[in-house]
């Protein structure tokens, strides 16, 4: 039985809009020390938003100060990496997990989400059938990672199409809250189904926030003369070099798993160097498995989270493994058991 099934991330007694905690047949971290990591620090919050936003003003001016093309070229790949970095602090507002006070939590949240083109209010309603339904039948996120290996080329493909644009537009689709892959029954996951109408009314609304955030920000770049620098410091890293980039962590976290619904051994925490976590997993989204045992964590809880498992010998067959095995076992040879058609 988990010992923190009582506090699941999400408003206490919400129906239709908690993040359950699952953590199987297995035995977990003692209740005291589930409550003491699921504190929420907000000043640890904002560090992290003011760092994230700051590491973007700095990568927008070099290239406007310096405007040649190995300044620029190297702002735009991570430029992406921070588009990313604002989509796991909105990932953290999706949980309720950056500020205690809701309308603040959802703000800043929104606020992260919004010029990286997402909703962070509709992908909370997508988020919690991942969280809930881990790789089952509404899980939406299987086919993006289930069913690895599937073999060299399948992946070279997959990534050459996602840094030519060929899926961004699956990616948003995804993050409004409608995702475009059929399942292997044939049926479509409804994301705005299992949820509460709070929680929907404020999806559904938030969409149109974002488009007009958006429209309006393509208006005043054109206006003001600013569409070259808008187009190729924010549009094509979020279309282009972003994507590949989304994919390849999503594979890492989930990929090349059992996919029979266990976190233990279904949701992976990457480990690797300082620098190629800051590019690929920011704000400590590498411990993945501890985020799925315990989605009410804060992510800058989540490496004492892994170090007390650890010490409780709790992590023994669990999925933690190398940035480099995750790589080399992605472009393995495909395994026999078919999967789910892919994202």
């Amino acid at each position: 039985m988990s010992d923190a099934v009582s506090s699941p991330s999400g408003p206490a007694g919400a129906q239709g809009e908690e993040f359950r905690v699952d953590l199987g047949k297995r035995r977990g971290l003692p209740p005291d020390a589930v409550k003491r990591l699921n504190r929420i620090n907000p000043i640890k919050a904002t560090v992290s938003v003011v760092r994230t936003w700051t590491e973007i003003a700095a990568l927008v001016a070099l290239p406007l100060i310096w405007w040649e093309w190995y300044v620029l070229a190297p702002a735009m790949v991570l430029l992406a990496t921070r588009a990313q970095a604002l989509f796991v602090l909105a990932h953290d507002a999706a949980h309720y997990r950056l500020y205690e006070t809701r309308w603040l939590n959802d703000l800043i949240g929104r606020l992260c989400a919004a010029p990286t083109g997402i909703s962070m209010r509709a992908y909370r309603v997508i988020h919690r059938l991942h969280h809930n339904h881990l790789f089952g039948k509404q899980d939406p996120d299987t086919p993006i990672h289930g069913g690895y290996p599937r073999g060299r080329g399948y992946l070279i493909h997959k990534l050459l199409r996602d840094i030519v644009g060929l899926t961004a537009w699956k990616t948003y689709a995804y993050f409004w809250g409608a995702p475009s892959a059929k399942r292997a029954d044939e049926t479509r996951p409804d994301p705005l189904g299992d949820t509460s109408p709070q929680l929907r009314r404020a999806a559904l609304n938030d969409r149109w926030v974002v488009a007009a955030f958006h429209v309006g920000a393509v208006v005043a770049a054109i206006a003001t003369g600013w569409w070259l620098e808008y187009l190729l410091l924010w549009l094509v890293p979020l279309w282009f070099i972003l994507q590949p980039v989304l994919r390849f962590r999503s594979i890492l976290e989930h990929g090349m798993t059992s996919e029979t619904g266990d976190p233990w051994r279904d949701a992976r925490t990457n480990q690797g160097p300082a620098w190629l976590l800051w590019l690929i997993f920011p704000h400590r989204v590498h411990y993945h498995l501890e985020h799925h045992l315990y989605p009410a964590i804060p992510h800058y809880n989540l490496p004492q989270a892994h170090r007390e498992l650890g010490d409780l010998g709790l992590l023994e067959g669990a999925e933690v493994r190398t940035i480099g095995w995750g790589a080399r076992k992605a472009f393995d040879t495909p395994r026999p058991a078919t999967a789910e058609q892919s994202a």
